[in-house]
């Protein structure tokens, strides 16, 4: 997703503070609205939040499922994970996220 926007127009939450809460360990919509407040008015952002928890990288289109299956794999820093799905090989953006699914294995 290029730049920053409004996600949850309700509780004025943006792309990036998702984004930061997933990289402080949220990985489900109950997390996300219990660390940012989205999703907790109306509710018509979670489709697009569960949309943001499932990517990990949007420049290679390597979602969360691919990461946490290379870190189970054995993956163990951000080169390694990003050798095998691309994730963090582009732009770096993602990378303190794939760090953060490396020490949680999740």
């Amino acid at each position: 997703m290029a730049g920053n926007k409004i996600i949850c127009h309700c509780k004025n939450v943006d792309y990036i503070t998702i984004r930061k809460a997933m990289i402080q360990g949220a990985r489900t919509l109950d997390e996300i609205k219990e660390m940012t407040g989205a999703a907790t008015g109306c509710g018509r952002c979670a489709g697009e939040i569960e949309k943001i928890l499932a990517s990990v990288c949007g420049c290679k289109n390597t979602s969360l499922e691919d990461v946490v299956n290379a870190v189970k794999n054995g993956a163990e820093t951000v080169e390694e994970v990003g050798e095998i799905t691309g994730a963090g090989t582009a732009c770096g953006r993602c990378k303190a996220l794939i760090q953060n699914v490396i020490e949680l294995k999740k």
